[in-house]
C-alpha cells in the first residue's frame, strides 16, 4: 500500500474537517465537502491522529453498541454443547435433542479387537481355606461311655428308632391283611355242572331236528366259485334249492357240482331239473346212506309275527342259523338275470326279518315245528349286508314244481297272452296292458290294450309284479274271475289261463 498516499488522504480530510468549522478551505481540494453529520460518523475523535484509539481514558462520542442475544435456533444450532467449552464443534453422529452419553470405560475383556496388556484377572481367584485334619472317629464305646455324646441325644435317638420300628411292623402288618398276594398255586377254576344235552331253547330245538337235512351246495367252474344252500326232501337223494345257485354249473359242462352234508361228507350231484320262471331247482346225489329228509309244513297257514329259523352258507359259512318272525305274505319280489344267474322270475314270497345273505339261497326257512315253510330266495342288501327284509318261496308253491321237475325235468306256466306295466294315477292303481297276443286267453276274454287289470283270481292287483304272481300260481286250463278298468268304468269278466 501506499502510505504517502495514504497520509495525504488523511490530511485532506483533517482539512476539510477544520474547513467545517470556519477554517476557509484551500481553492485547490480535490475533495468535495463534507457535511457535518457524516464527519460526526466517520470521523476520528477530537485528539486521535492514527487508526485506532491508543489512549483508554479517551472521550467517546457516543455509547457502546449493545449485542442483541443470539436467536435460539441459531444458537442451539452454532453454539458449543453444553459443558465442552474447549471444542468448536458437536459430534456430527449426534442425534438432535438426544443428550450425549459419555462413552463406557474400555473393557479389553469384551472387546475382541483389544491389544495384549497386562491386567487383572477377569474373575478373583477365592482363596481356599487351609485344610484341616480330620478328627478321630468315634466308635459305639466312645458313643456309649465315653461321654462325647451328651445323654439327652441319645435317648431322643433311641426313642426315634423304636417309634420307626413300631410304625414299620403295624404298616407290614396291615398291607399283608388287606393287600392278597397276586399270585397263587393254590386256585383251581371250576365249571358248572352243565345242564344236559337237551335243547334249551325253541331254536335250538328246531335247529338240532333240521340241520341234519340242510346241505350246501358248492359250483365250481375255471373262472368262478358259487356257493349256495338246500335240503333233502327224499330219501332216495332228492334236494331242492334255488335255479340261481345252480345256473353257472347247468350252463358250463366242465363246472364241478358237490353237495357237503352235515358231517362235511362231499358228494358230487347232477341236476335233475330247473325252472327259471319260479327259481327252483332239483339236484339229486347217489350212495348216501340213510340221509335225514326235511320235514314239509304248510305255508299256507302261516301267520304274521309268527317265528321262523333260517338255515344255509351265507357267505361261505355253512351250518349257520338265523332267527326271526314272518314280516309279511305274498310279497311279489322280482329276480332278474345277471352275469351269474337266467333266472327270470317273480316269487311270491314269505317276508322275514331273519338275517338272508348271499349263499342262504336254497336254504330251509323252518316254523317253530321243525317243518319247512318256504326256500330263502332272495334279500335285500344295498349295503353289503342283511338288513331284516329277506324273501322266502312258500313250500306250498315249491312242492308241485318240485314234483314235476322229478317227473318231468321240466315245467309248464299259465299265461294269459298279455304284456303289463304298473300304473299309478289319481284314476287307478294297477297292472296297464301294453300288448295282447292274438288269439290267446286275454283277448278271448275281451281284454284290450290300455286296460288296467285291478283284480285277479280274487287277489288285488296294484302292479304288474302281482299280476304275474297271480297267473303263475292259477291252474292251467281252469277259468278265474278277473276286473278291469276302461274308460272310466270298471267291467268284470272270466279268463283261462293256457300252458305257455
Amino acid at each position: 500500500m501506499d502510505m504517502t498516499g495514504q497520509k495525504t488522504g488523511e490530511d485532506a480530510l483533517e482539512r476539510s474537517v477544520d474547513g467545517a468549522e470556519g477554517a476557509s478551505a484551500p481553492a485547490t481540494s480535490r475533495h468535495a465537502a463534507i457535511s457535518p453529520e457524516t464527519a460526526a460518523v466517520f470521523g476520528r475523535p477530537d485528539g486521535v491522529r492514527g487508526s485506532f484509539d491508543q489512549s483508554p481514558d479517551s472521550d467517546r462520542r457516543g455509547p457502546a453498541p449493545e449485542i442483541a442475544p443470539p436467536d435460539p435456533v441459531l444458537a442451539e444450532a452454532f453454539g458449543r454443547p453444553e459443558g465442552e467449552a474447549d471444542t468448536l464443534q458437536r459430534d456430527p453422529l449426534a442425534a438432535y435433542g438426544v443428550p450425549d452419553t459419555p462413552d463406557s470405560p474400555a473393557d479389553p475383556w469384551r472387546d475382541p479387537e483389544s491389544i495384549a496388556a497386562m491386567d487383572q484377572p477377569a474373575l478373583a481367584t477365592p482363596t481356599q481355606a487351609e485344610p484341616t485334619d480330620p478328627g478321630p472317629r468315634l466308635g459305639v464305646t466312645d458313643v456309649l461311655f465315653g461321654r462325647r455324646v451328651a445323654w439327652h441325644a441319645l435317648a431322643t435317638l433311641g426313642v426315634l428308632a423304636l417309634l420307626i420300628g413300631v410304625f414299620g411292623g403295624l404298616v407290614g402288618r396291615w398291607t399283608a391283611e388287606v393287600v392278597a398276594p397276586l399270585n397263587s398255586d393254590s386256585v383251581e377254576l371250576s365249571t358248572a355242572d352243565g345242564r344236559g344235552d337237551a335243547p334249551r331253547s325253541p331254536v335250538a330245538e328246531v335247529a338240532r331236528a333240521v340241520e341234519k337235512s340242510v346241505v350246501a351246495i358248492d359250483v365250481r367252474t375255471s373262472s368262478a366259485v358259487g356257493t349256495g344252500s338246500g335240503f333233502i326232501i327224499d330219501r332216495d337223494g332228492y334236494i331242492v334249492t334255488n335255479n340261481h345257485v345252480i345256473s353257472m354249473a347247468a350252463n358250463d359242462r366242465n363246472a364241478k357240482l358237490e353237495v357237503v352234508f352235515f358231517d362235511r361228507t362231499r358228494v358230487p350231484a347232477r341236476i335233475v331239473g330247473r325252472d327259471v320262471k319260479t327259481d327252483l331247482a332239483v339236484l339229486k346225489v347217489d350212495n348216501v346212506d340213510n340221509p335225514t329228509v326235511s320235514t314239509l309244513g304248510n305255508s299256507d297257514t302261516l301267520q304274521i309275527g309268527e317265528e321262523v329259523v333260517a338255515f344255509g352258507s351265507p357267505l361261505g359259512l355253512d351250518r349257520t342259523v338265523t332267527s326271526g318272525i314272518v314280516s309279511a305274505l305274498n310279497r311279489p319280489v322280482p329276480l332278474r338275470p345277471d352275469a351269474e344267474s337266467d333266472t327270470d322270475a317273480v316269487i311270491d314270497a314269505i317276508q322275514t326279518d331273519a338275517a338272508i345273505n348271499p349263499g342262504n339261497s336254497g336254504g330251509p326257512l323252518v316254523n317253530d315245528a321243525a317243518e319247512v315253510v318256504g326256500i330263502n330266495t332272495a334279500g335285500l342288501v344295498p349295503g353289503g349286508g342283511s338288513i331284516g327284509l329277506g324273501f322266502a318261496i312258500p313250500i306250498n308253491q315249491v312242492i308241485p314244481i318240485a314234483e314235476t321237475l322229478i317227473r318231468q325235468g321240466k315245467v309248464d306256466h299259465p299265461q294269459i297272452g298279455v304284456n303289463a306295466s304298473s300304473v299309478r294315477n289319481d284314476r287307478v292303481l294297477g297292472a296297464q296292458i301294453r300288448n295282447v297276443v292274438a288269439g290267446g286267453p286275454a283277448d278271448r276274454a275281451g281284454v284290450r290294450e290300455d286296460d288296467v287289470i285291478t283284480s285277479f283270481n280274487g287277489r288285488p292287483i296294484e302292479s304288474a309284479d302281482e299280476l304275474t304272481v297271480a297267473v303263475r300260481t292259477a291252474k292251467i286250463g281252469e277259468a278265474v274271475p278277473f276286473t278291469y278298468w276302461r274308460d272310466g268304468r270298471t267291467f268284470d269278466g272270466d279268463i283261462t289261463p293256457q300252458s305257455d
